[in-house]
């Protein structure tokens, strides 16, 4: 079994990794009213019938009627009511789904936002976990809200959606395209099955125009098509299996030192939009690539950020020759076209060296090679090689050839030591270890000169007649041929090996620095001491001056650097902080902000920017060479994935601080409002007594103020519960005019010097409420407005029908709030000082408040009047809590 042969390591743990989740199947559409809620509910259907257990976790149907039938026979798990600005969204029960665990959930639109208070903000985010449980899962999905497709889908439609979902989760899903014609689409939209007449008509002449809905309709062919490639290719290297599979166009090019090789770039681009394929650009790192110039290095690094830039991935293969590097990695990445640059060689060259070109078209069978001319600018040479820095890095040196000379030398005189011990064959064998040695040191022309000099040698002293490089046997002189041939490729084969091993010791420390990076930054717990290590490390592995930015209050500041903090001057600052909206590189080096000294790079984990790094040559070059670049990427990826964590571990730490300071205060509340309520009873008992045997004011006092404190004590208990999700909420129509007038009438002794004026219309609609929780609500509102209004001064409720909403406030005439710190009012223990919520209060009548309105779905808002001085308390109520008015049934009417 070849490599290529072999399963792909990580095709397997991906495998792997999806033993034991559910499948997930998307029902993917170019735009609202194909189809797909109704394709999802009917396939549901279907396996129902088959005896699977399916449940509908949540639809949209929009009001159309055919899609509404489907949904009979399902069994349908209620949604959740969460309370949002006034309003009462329902969303998916993410816990009820996961009890009932069936086998087959049906959930609508995967891109929808969950609302405030959900346990993750996107309904994709809800699937996966219901994945992880192991319940598959049909979903449906526009085009439109794919993460990759969102700038090119608002390039055409001139509409930008907020709601997106990440590519991952098509790649991991299989996806059912449901199509229907443009023109069958519009025709449904006048029909009225999608939206409402005026809405379809504005739909028309904006987002559902026939260009629009052809270029959708494309694109999710086209990106289904891609997600079935993805996983195609991913089962086949899990498998091991060969070829390249050319279900689709896989485009890879090859780049290299020479100039021209830009154009390569720009031609696979051009070739990959003619064809919609993905495309990379590939360097190979060969043994050769240690001698290139200063000038070559950056070329090739310009090269490969034209390809970023362009929208193409890079990669860079360590092999032993060209030809071996672009076989496996075309092999690997199943590209289906190849694109080489093919330079001006003499015919001497190709006849000595071959031509990868020529190989390369023989031995890719199934791959389209495209060749295209390097041509060199007017005038313009190559840089030659510049001298190796040393021995071991260089193919041939002066001290590589007088080692070899030496060597060589030394062979000849413990030759002619043992002549007459040795025969000349065995002599001939002994110049074989100075090659042997020239050529693993040296590499391979400085092995060939040795070879050549041990042939010469073993002329000169051993062949007669001796003492010349005359040969008077024939015989002799195969044995020079055969001496040099055997030399010639001993040395050779040597020079491979020591590549062989150079390219294995290269790959080992870079797996060593990776390791001892990784370990480094694991035994931290610290941001400060992550980004100092961090900085110190890739430093000194990249020889670069490197910082950390983050987010500061005052915008980016750095957090650490290799050595002296640096002054960045505005264009880098400017880099920087575009690189931290974008998550793309910024700087030096990049396509954007380039007049900047430094290179930005993002460190990135999912879709968040959790800080910047900034990379730096002392010799105003670009920061990173081509050949650092791969594990440039390496260490900021892991370097995210430890920030990552320790942001993890932060907001897990102070979840549970919050957690057990909710829990510490429930108790509290709870264990104060049960040791109240005892001695209340026996208060308001004797005070009860004492009203009997004669009127007397300290009497009643004590009576109304143990009262008060009662309810008090009473709301604050109900409050918990509440809070604790044990208290079961009653709801059911409620008149406002009656739970005004029987609010008003039970706080009338706080309310004793205020006038109250009540401004509830009779026909107003009801309200779905608790009408206990409803009676505390404005008990304590009248409480507060009674307790802090300026004496004498009247106390006003009044309803208003507003759009979307009905409205009941509670207004008096104090000194009011203190501006801009309105919504203050209702944290618990919370009073405002130089206001009218400050004076002998406890914190808690308008938290109850709050605690009970939210509990119902009810909207609370404080704000000073516009009027006059005084503040203006706001129960609203969404239309969704509204009873709507019965209209009366046309039959009766006619009879």
């Amino acid at each position: 079994m070849s490599d290529r042969d072999r399963p792909d390591p990580d095709a397997l743990l991906r495998t792997a990794a999806q033993e034991g989740r559910g499948r997930l199947k998307i029902f993917l559409g170019a735009a609202p009213g194909v189809g797909k809620t109704f394709e999802m509910l009917s396939e549901g259907a279907a396996r129902r019938a088959t005896g699977t257990d399916v449940v509908v976790g949540v639809v949209e149907t929009h009001g159309r009627v055919e899609t509404q039938a489907l949904t009979r026979g399902h069994d349908i798990i209620p949604g959740r009511d969460i309370a949002y600005e006034g309003r009462v969204l329902s969303e998916m029960d993410l816990d009820a789904l996961l009890a009932r665990r069936p086998q087959l959930a049906l959930v609508d639109e995967l891109a929808h936002t969950n609302a405030p208070g959900s346990r993750h903000p996107k309904r994709w985010q809800d699937v996966d976990e219901l994945l992880a449980a192991g319940v598959d899962v049909y979903s449906t999905l526009n085009i439109q809200h794919v993460e990759s497709l969102n700038d090119v889908v608002a390039s055409f439609t001139r509409v930008r959606v907020r709601e997106t979902v990440p590519d991952s989760v098509l790649e991991q899903a299989e996806i059912e395209v449901v199509d229907i014609p443009p023109d069958e689409l519009i025709e449904r939209l006048k029909a009225g099955k999608v939206y409402l007449p005026e809405e379809a008509t504005r739909a028309l002449g904006h987002f559902f125009s026939k260009s629009n809905l052809s270029a959708l309709r494309e694109l999710a062919l086209r990106r289904a098509a891609q997600a079935v490639d993805a996983q195609m290719l991913d089962h086949v290297r899990a498998l091991g299996v060969g070829g390249t599979w050319a279900g689709s166009d896989r485009i890879v090019v090859a780049v290299s030192e020479l100039p021209g090789a830009d154009g390569l770039v720009r031609a696979a681009k051009r070739l990959a939009d003619a064809l919609k394929a993905p495309w990379t650009a590939v360097h190979v790192e060969t043994p050769r690539h240690r001698q290139l110039g200063s000038a070559e290095q950056q070329r090739i690094a310009a090269v490969m950020a034209l390809a970023t830039q362009l929208g193409g991935q890079v990669a860079s293969v360590p092999a032993e020759t060209v030809l071996l590097g672009l076989k496996g990695f075309a092999a690997e990445a199943r590209a289906t076209q190849l694109i080489v640059g093919k330079s001006v060689r003499s015919r001497w060259f190709e006849l000595r060296h071959g031509s990868v070109v020529d190989r390369l078209v023989r031995e890719t069978p199934g791959v389209a090679v495209h060749v295209l001319p390097l041509s060199e600018p007017s005038g313009a040479r190559p840089e030659r090689p510049r001298p190796p820095a040393n021995g071991r890095a260089a193919g041939a040196t002066v001290t590589g050839y007088a080692v070899a000379l030496a060597t060589t030398a030394a062979i000849t005189a413990a030759g002619l030591a043992l002549r007459h011990v040795l025969n000349l064959g065995n002599v001939a064998l002994l110049y074989l270890l100075p090659v042997m040695v020239a050529a693993s040191m040296f590499g391979l022309r400085t092995g060939l000169f040795t070879a050549l000099a041990a042939s010469l040698a073993y002329n000169f002293f051993f062949l007669p007649p001796t003492g010349t490089l005359t040969i008077s046997n024939p015989e002799n002189v195969i044995s020079v041929v055969v001496l040099l041939s055997v030399a010639a490729a001993t040395s050779q084969l040597t020079a491979r090996v020591r590549a062989q091993a150079d390219l294995a010791a290269a790959s080992a420390r870079s797996n060593a620095v990776l390791a001892g990076f990784l370990r480094q930054l694991t035994a931290l717990g610290a941001r400060d001491e992550v980004a100092r290590a961090m900085c110190s490390e890739i430093g000194r592995l990249l020889d670069l001056r490197v910082i950390m930015l983050g987010p500061g209050g005052a915008g980016l500041t750095i957090e650490a650097s290799s050595d002296t903090e640096p002054e960045l001057g505005t264009m880098d600052l400017a880099a920087a902080q575009w690189a931290l909206d974008s998550g793309k590189p910024a700087g030096r080096g990049s396509g954007t902000l380039t007049a900047s000294d430094w290179l930005f790079q993002p460190l990135t984990s999912g879709d968040r920017v959790l800080a910047v790094l900034g990379l730096a040559r002392d010799s105003g070059r670009d920061a990173v060479r081509s050949d650092q670049y791969p594990l440039l990427m390496s260490l900021t990826d892991q370097a995210a994935l430890t920030l990552e964590r320790l942001r993890l571990e932060a907001d897990t730490r102070e979840l549970g601080a919050v957690r057990t300071r909710d829990r510490l205060r429930a108790a509290l509340l709870s264990s104060v409002g049960h040791d109240l309520r005892t001695p209340l009873t026996s208060v308001l008992a004797a005070a009860s007594e004492l009203a009997q045997r004669g009127a007397d004011p300290l009497v009643e006092t004590i009576e109304r103020e143990a009262t008060r404190l009662n309810r008090f004590v009473a709301n604050l208990l109900d409050m918990v519960r509440v809070e604790a999700g044990v208290m079961p909420l009653a709801i059911e129509p409620v008149d406002l005019t009656d739970a005004v007038a029987a609010a008003v009438h039970d706080a009338r002794r706080a309310l004793e010097g205020h006038p109250i004026e009540v401004e509830v219309a009779p026909d107003l609609p009801l309200v779905r409420s608790d009408p206990q929780l409803l009676h505390h609500c404005l008990l304590n509102l009248l409480d507060n407005a009674g307790r802090y209004g300026d004496p004498s001064t009247p106390v006003r409720v009044a309803a208003l029908r507003q759009p979307g909403r009905l409205v009941l406030d509670v207004l008096d005439q104090g000194p009011g709030l203190p501006p801009g710190r309105e919504g203050e009012v209702f944290e618990t223990f919370r009073r405002l000082e130089g206001s009218d919520r400050s004076p002998a209060g406890t914190g808690l009548g308008l938290a109850i408040v709050k605690g009970f309105a939210d509990a119902m779905g009810i909207a609370v808002g404080a704000e000073n009047r516009r009027d006059r001085q005084g503040a203006r308390f706001s129960l609203c109520f969404p239309d969704a809590l509204l009873v709507p008015e019965l209209e009366p049934d046309l039959e009766d009417v006619e009879a």
